[in-house]
């Protein structure tokens, strides 16, 4: 009766999150609505879909890179993403000034973004596996570095800022998901279609690599291959999800935890759905409270920035890396 019980529970609660997800899209299209309706449900539907593609995007990402890395406290951000868009916004404002990044085409600076950190991403790739001594740890370990460089630098070229172009410039730091632009969010799910077709033709090997690179090659993965696709498709999503909405740092991390105290396995096939539908229900729930009850008083992101850190130090606290 137990077996069966815990053989169902990853059943149930997908069931459970895909209903309460439904539920917080429903209110969010159509709670407070007044007046023309095509009108608000077309602006509303923008927002979600932007929404849902962040989610996943985040979800899958972080889930992915904690099974390459096998370490559940690692998201992709710890490779220096953020710093670095936070860096590229810097030096729009710095060497070209606050006019030019107010009126700079959003989809050519969409394309720079997602371009320099991909760029970014496959530079570090080279160093996985392109020699004996090297390894993923250290290909981590080097984004690592990475990430502060970009961070300190940025803070150095703020300092040179005038506090008029600080303030404009610091809108940016955070994810806004108030304001997303149609042409963007089409071209971003043309992006992330082709990805997520490629991941799933490969799911297969997930739980095989979650096990370690001699036991995946022993089973007959090719452990450098695939790692190196993942970590790149990885890397996309993560590129197209920032450039869209703007750093998301703890996001990931927070709803990878609790999607793997929900289901209670690490089974992928589960583990997955799972945390998606988390990232939905957090982000369009969220969206939905911040927008009906706060009446934008705060931002979605500085909460979920708030609560990530904190399940962050509890899994550190934990042990949870060991």
């Amino acid at each position: 009766m137990l077996e069966s019980t815990a053989s169902k529970r990853p059943r149930i609660a997908i069931a459970a999150l895909a209903a309460l997800a439904v539920g917080c899209m429903l209110a969010f299209m159509t709670l407070g609505v007044k007046g023309n309706w095509s009108f608000v449900l077309g602006l509303r539907g923008t927002k979600l879909l932007g929404l849902v593609l962040v989610a996943y995007s985040v979800a899958v990402s972080t889930v992915l890179f904690q099974t390459v890395t096998s370490n559940r406290i690692l998201t992709p951000s710890i490779m220096g993403f953020d710093s670095l868009y936070v860096l590229i916004q810097t030096s729009i404002v710095l060497f070209f000034g606050t006019a030019t990044f107010a009126l700079m085409d959003v989809h050519l600076r969409f394309v720079m973004e997602v371009a320099l950190m991909v760029g970014f991403s496959a530079v570090l790739f080279r160093w996985l596996f392109s020699g004996a001594g090297r390894s993923l740890h250290l290909m981590v370990l080097i984004g690592i570095i990475c990430g502060v460089f970009f961070r300190s630098l940025s803070t150095f070229m703020q300092r040179l800022l005038d506090p008029n172009a600080f303030q404009v410039l610091q809108d940016s730091f955070f994810a806004s998901f108030s304001a997303i632009d149609q042409t963007l969010l089409a071209v971003s799910w043309l992006v992330i279609l082709p990805v997520s077709f490629v991941l799933w033709r490969i799911g297969h090997c997930f739980d095989v690599l979650a096990l370690g690179r001699s036991t995946a090659i022993n089973l007959g993965v090719d452990h450098r291959r695939r790692v190196t696709l993942i970590l790149a498709l990885i890397s996309v999503l993560v590129a197209v999800s920032t450039a869209l909405v703007g750093p998301i740092t703890f996001f990931g991390l927070l709803v990878a935890s609790l999607a793997h105290g929900v289901v209670g396995t690490s089974r992928h096939r589960y583990l997955l759905p799972a945390a998606v539908l988390l990232a939905v229900i957090c982000l369009v729930g969220g969206q939905t409270l911040l927008e009906r009850v706060f009446e934008f008083d705060t931002a979605l992101s500085i909460i979920i920035e708030f609560l990530g850190g904190l399940v962050f130090i509890l899994m550190i606290l934990r042990g949870a890396a060991r």
